[in-house]
């Protein structure tokens, strides 16, 4: 993927991992645009990074993923990169009464979100890459958040099926898998000891920039390179109820 010169749609990009790689996207020198479903923190990025082209949208509802398609495909039709990045976290038992009306929630947000727009931009002629943001948590679940973590599994092997099949229309897949990094992911206040969205953006783009397509940051390294051993004593190490 060349560094600078493209346009870059980048899902759920008001906040946390999305922001972090649209602002510096636009600062490599490309046209960056973000969506997120609300509009205050839309407007919130584009005063801090100046440049910002933004879009509301819902992706967790199907006509929103089409309205999103169809307003890029007629205003920039030339857009060449796209960034699946929207997710939600929750933190859930499967024994709660509510359990399956937010797992649906989170199937509908990390899974079919991305699938769908997947197969729409991929209509786009201008196309050449995809990234798609998974998790460290494909490789070992956290059971605090059982849903997401299947989803980012689920995730990061569609990734791998992507690549493979794309590769003969040329089309670039890269796979951005963060840790757990200071965000408002699943609640303001839980991730607060964990390291900066910076660290994981200075450390992908290097990446980047050396043609690597997975990229990794810490933890996410660490579970990319292990062994069964070695996701078993990190899955006991984050879940020491299960010991």
């Amino acid at each position: 993927m060349n560094s600078s010169g493209n346009k870059i749609l980048v899902t759920g990009g008001a906040s946390g991992i999305g922001l972090g790689m649209a602002a510096r996207f636009l600062q490599e020198g490309n046209t960056v645009f973000i969506c997120g479903r609300r509009q205050s923190a839309l407007d919130e990025a584009a005063r801090a990074h100046p440049g910002l082209i933004t879009h509301a949208c819902d992706l967790s509802r199907e006509d929103g993923r089409f309205e999103l398609y169809e307003w890029v495909a007629t205003t920039h039709p030339d857009l060449n990169v796209l960034v699946n990045n929207a997710g939600i976290q929750q933190w859930m038992r499967v024994t709660d009464l509510d359990f399956f009306e937010r797992a649906k929630e989170e199937l509908a947000t990390n899974i079919e979100a991305p699938l769908h727009l997947t197969s729409l931009f991929l209509q786009l002629p201008s196309l050449t890459t995809i990234v798609n943001v998974t998790s460290g948590l494909a490789f070992s679940p956290l059971a605090q958040v059982p849903v997401y973590s299947a989803t980012k599994a689920f995730f990061r092997s569609f990734t791998q099926s992507l690549r493979h099949q794309l590769k003969a229309r040329g089309v670039e897949v890269i796979e951005a898998i963060p840790p757990a990094l200071n965000t408002d992911l699943g609640g303001k206040g839980l991730h607060d000891a964990y390291p900066p969205v910076s660290d994981f953006i200075d450390a992908i783009f290097a990446q980047l920039k050396e043609g690597k397509n997975e990229l990794t940051f810490g933890f996410s390294e660490a579970m990319r390179t292990a062994g069964p051993e070695q996701l078993q004593a990190a899955f006991a190490r984050m879940n020491p109820e299960a010991k």
